[in-house]
């Protein structure tokens, strides 16, 4: 049993690994979207680089990848308990463990040289099967903040947190509860330190935007 969970935690990497930035901008415009912009292999930079097609495919499929592998977390940590009662087999567990497979699949994919995106679609798609509202809490907070600040990468970091608080005080609480507090730190974490960079333009007032607001007297 311990293999089969081992089995789809390395199969969560590797359905985390297939980077659909550089897919679709390579689809839309034959370009590696790595080398262009920000150099970020996320739906961002798809979006500036292959346009809004590219960017918001990019933007599902990351997400859904995410809610993909932590359901069938879910379902084979479910499959697991049920066959041996395992205490370390809590659906939850598995959740976590194979939604944070497929994130650092996401961030380091072995198919495109480890150089993948900062996680943050695949981050809040992996709470969907956790914590529905957790998910919704992302979305929406992220997309107000892009509307009020124009600044991707804040809508992101806020984002993240707001999704883990979300998800540890109404979500799915089966099994220890510090060890889910754990796991979702963890996840948390690899968002944050994607950004480090993103922090210390945000810190020094240089962070570029993403809308950018039209002058006073009328011209863009």
């Amino acid at each position: 049993m311990v293999f089969i969970a081992i089995l789809s935690i390395i199969a969560a990497y590797l359905i985390g690994s297939v980077n659909f930035a550089v897919i679709y901008t390579n689809a839309f415009v034959r370009k590696d979207v790595r080398k262009y912009g920000s150099g970020n292999a996320g739906s961002t930079n798809a979006l500036r680089v292959g346009g809004k097609a590219s960017g918001i495919l990019t933007f599902v499929c990351d997400f859904l990848k995410g809610a993909i592998c932590s359901y069938f977390g879910i379902r084979i940590f479910e499959y697991i308990f049920d066959k041996c009662g395992a205490s370390w087999a809590m659906p939850a567990y598995g959740a976590y463990l194979c939604g944070i497979a497929c994130l650092i699949g996401h961030v380091y994919p072995i198919f495109f040289g480890f150089k993948g995106g900062k996680g943050v679609a695949t981050g809040v798609g992996l709470f969907l099967p956790i914590c529905p509202l957790a998910t919704l809490v992302g979305l929406v907070s992220f997309a107000v903040i892009v509307l009020l600040s124009g600044i991707v990468s804040i809508s992101s970091i806020i984002a993240a947190v707001l999704v883990v608080v979300t998800a540890l005080c109404c979500g799915r609480l089966d099994g220890k509860l510090w060890i889910q507090i754990i796991l979702a730190l963890v996840a948390l974490f690899i968002v944050e330190i994607r950004h480090k960079d993103n922090i210390k333009r945000l810190i020094n007032g240089e962070e570029k935007r993403i809308l950018k607001r039209g002058k006073k007297n009328g011209k863009n």
